[in-house]
């Protein structure tokens, strides 16, 4: 590791993920942290079932085409929630503000937590307000923790992808990235890209009413389908494969992308699931996500075709193959 903390430590890829490895895991290692999902499961007491998940969000800018900093807190926590199976039920919510922020501002950022929370049929119950002189923070950053019941029977974690899953995303990738790099850089184009930040626990919660055999769940954020397939190879110790024609990119993001030169496999999604299932379970499972408005462009893209070697191919439009690595550095800094 480099002796300092660098933009790439936030990227989602190889320099957070030694980041954690050689730092926050060397002193915070215990059995549940160590599973290295999205959320933890507990074992309070006789309660074996409750989850619990952290994020912070740190977003430039605040305010986006589809979102705002606010919305985008209680999604991120939501889903974390919801990738483990459970059912959300409870958030907390810090807010680290910088000395002259606008109330206007603030209760526009406040007024659609509130409007997000209840659309996920959860309360926000705790929280914290810190405030710092100008130029000690960006305007503000949100920092959310989320509790959620686990339903028995269901066991879906990043450790247990098998062969034969196919590999589903609930939909489009790389809008959220593309819509912040836009609406960041101000490059002038005409493309109408919205981020697809949204809440997924019903989404979630409909497949369970199909299956219990949810493999993997995962929301790929920051570093993208490439990088969090990586982080599920590693975990289970599978060779994923990808296909290139299958994967569901909007018209307007993979034009941003060639122009900029850059992979929607890497941008950041914020309203996605990529779903491991059992081959026979798929078809059931995807024809429920398409009746649902957040995964109507819901597509089969992949599958385990091994439990030998960690690592995910991609099989290109060629008829070529190639190695899909973890993101070395940071294509867009602060995305989250």
């Amino acid at each position: 590791m480099e002796n300092i903390i660098t933009l790439a430590h936030g990227s989602g890829g190889s320099a957070t993920l030694a980041l954690i490895d050689n730092v926050f895991k060397k002193y915070f290692k215990n059995d549940i942290l160590s599973a290295g999902d999205d959320s933890a499961k507990l074992d309070i007491g006789n309660s074996r079932n409750i989850v619990f998940t952290t994020d912070s969000f740190v977003v430039t800018p605040i305010f986006f085409k589809g979102g705002n900093i606010g919305k985008l807190a209680v999604c991120g926590t939501v889903n974390d929630l919801a990738t483990s199976g459970a059912t959300p039920l409870y958030l907390s919510c810090g807010f680290i503000i910088e000395e002259g922020f606008s109330f206007e501002e603030l209760e526009k950022i406040v007024e659609s937590m509130a409007v997000t929370a209840e659309e996920c049929g959860v309360k926000i119950v705790t929280g914290d307000t810190k405030v710092v002189q100008k130029g000690a923070v960006d305007k503000i950053f949100i920092n959310t923790s989320g509790i959620g019941i686990l339903p028995e029977g269901v066991d879906i974690s990043g450790r247990n992808a098998k062969t034969g899953d196919k590999i589903i995303v609930s939909g489009t990738i790389g809008d959220h990235g593309s819509c912040i790099l836009l609406e960041r850089e101000n490059m002038g184009f005409q493309a109408e890209i919205k981020s697809d930040c949204a809440p997924l626990a019903g989404m979630v919660q409909d497949m369970l009413r199909v299956t219990r055999q949810l493999h993997v769940l995962r929301d790929p954020t920051r570093g993208g389908v490439a990088t969090t397939l990586n982080e599920i190879a590693a975990q289970s110790n599978v060779t994923v494969q990808i296909y290139e024609e299958k994967l569901p990119v909007k018209r307007e993001v993979q034009g941003v992308c060639e122009l900029l030169g850059m992979d929607p496999l890497y941008m950041a999604n914020e309203g996605k699931l990529l779903i491991f299932v059992p081959g026979d379970k798929a078809g059931d499972v995807l024809e429920v996500l398409k009746k649902n408005d957040y995964g109507k462009d819901a597509a089969i893209i992949g599958e385990v075709i091994n439990e030998s070697e960690a690592k995910v191919v991609l099989k290109a439009l060629s008829g070529g193959t190639r190695i899909i690595k973890l993101l070395a550095g940071d294509q867009l800094p602060r995305i989250c």
